[in-house]
């Protein structure tokens, strides 16, 4: 007698990582359990004697994923999660060299442990290039595709629990990169950077392949400080250019202002920038900004073959992804916006660190100051995070998201419909928004 053993899909954004077995999470589980005490932690989905129907099987896979969701908080920052993920992999610990891209497409070969996680890849890049500590956290890891027109696609930033040697060798395909990029949006942290010199070398390298929108006039002048090698003058111009330090994604589709419109999203300087193509062929751009988007959310959703999802099956390209965002579109007007793209939970990561930078600032802090406190490993992450629905995903926006007050003092002059009563997916629960601290309603005197 044949057993077939069930086997569960793990995507970390979006993009698949492992497959586990049941017994694989139980273990995970227990072990949790153990860190953080049976009465905090979620029940786990119970054992069944029998075979399970394909009827079950897709019942406890849906378990399994809302056990995943409520029990994010204790994964992420447990230490056991990366280990499990890399034992799922059947990748053993040793020394092996990883290779991390620069923004003018320069490799920097570092040695690292197959176990190494993000934060530790990250200072060993820093170390090789001698940025200084100090500087390291302005800059992350991302997880970029190269297309064959010569751009690249943003997947992910990679976060901080996982093991990017894990992460870059599970997908099986050179078109896949991990870059070095700065990880800011407040244009006023360059002077930071540009104290440095490599800070300045790496910045001046992602600008130059940034997207802006210049005229003849500022594509002149860009290109004579390009050439007389005046790295900080050059910077200083683009900042003034519409779109710099915006991240540019795939052309996808949005419902507004019509469905099936198609769309190209930009996130930088607070919001997200939409070209709107209508269907009749008109051009359309305008903005949202993150500080009027009462909340969002990412869900997905894979293929259904008579009658049933197989995800066990799915891949990165069977899984349709959605990021909606509720938006004050005027005093007392709240509408959803859906975007759908492969990109939608990095879209979601930049909302979240705008968020996260935004509140960060009022508070009087500074990304020196968020620095400190992962190092000295004080950072608490904020119980509200956006979660991502079918098949199961383990996502993090934010892991040194700061704890921080809500501080929507405006909201008595908006009429705000409760997360229930949302016109978009209403059989999702309240649970599966991410509410935005730096939401900030529309007064009288703001009309």
């Amino acid at each position: 007698m044949f057993f077939l053993l069930q086997a569960y899909n793990i995507h970390v954004n979006g993009v698949l990582h492992c497959r586990v077995r049941y017994s694989q999470l139980l273990g995970l589980h227990e072990q949790i359990k153990k860190e953080y005490g049976n009465n905090v932690v979620p029940a786990f989905p119970p054992k069944k004697i029998f075979t399970l129907t394909p009827a079950e099987v897709e019942q406890r896979r849906e378990q399994l994923e809302k056990y995943m969701q409520a029990a994010r908080g204790f994964l992420l920052k447990s230490t056991i999660i990366s280990t499990v993920l890399s034992d799922t992999q059947q990748i053993p610990t040793e020394e092996v060299q990883l290779e991390i891209y620069l923004s003018n497409g320069q490799k920097v070969k570092v040695n690292i442990l197959t176990s190494d996680q993000t934060e530790d890849v990250l200072e060993a890049v820093a170390s090789k290039l001698d940025l200084p500590d100090e500087l390291v956290g302005y800059f992350s890891l991302f997880l970029v595709q190269e297309r064959g027109d010569g751009g690249c696609t943003y997947v992910r930033k990679l976060q901080e629990f996982e093991l990017p040697y894990v992460s870059i060798t599970s997908l099986h395909s050179s078109d896949y990169r991990i870059v070095l990029r700065k990880s800011y949006w407040d244009t006023a942290y360059d002077s930071d950077v540009m104290d440095d010199r490599v800070g300045l070398n790496l910045l001046y390298s992602q600008v130059k392949r940034g997207w802006i929108l210049v005229n003849k006039e500022q594509h002149r002048q860009l290109k004579s400080l390009q050439e007389k090698g005046s790295k900080k003058e050059f910077i200083r111009l683009a900042q003034t250019l519409k779109y710099y330090g915006y991240i540019k994604f795939d052309p996808c589709i949005t419902d507004f202002p019509e469905k099936g419109c198609h769309v190209i999203v930009g996130a930088g300087n607070n919001e997200l920038n939409f070209h709107v193509k209508l269907p009749n062929d008109q051009m359309k751009e305008g903005s949202f900004k993150v500080t009027r988007m009462r909340c969002w959310r990412v869900t997905s959703s894979v293929p259904v073959a008579n009658g049933t999802a197989n995800p066990s099956s799915s891949s990165k390209c069977d899984v349709k992804l959605e990021l909606a965002f509720e938006y004050l579109m005027s005093k007392d007007r709240l509408q959803w916006v859906t975007i759908t793209s492969q990109q939608a939970i990095m879209m979601s990561i930049c909302l979240q660190s705008m968020v996260d930078e935004l509140m960060v600032k009022k508070s009087g802090g500074s990304i020196k100051k968020m620095q400190k406190k992962r190092l000295n490993g004080s950072f608490q992450r904020s119980d509200s995070q956006q979660t991502v629905k079918s098949p199961p995903l383990l996502d993090s926006p934010d892991p040194s998201r700061e704890q921080v007050v809500k501080i929507s003092t405006k909201l008595s002059s908006v009429s705000l419909r409760g997360l229930s009563s949302s016109n978009s997916a209403s059989d999702i629960s309240g649970n599966d928004f991410h509410g935005n601290y730096a939401f900030e309603g529309i007064g009288d005197d703001d009309l």
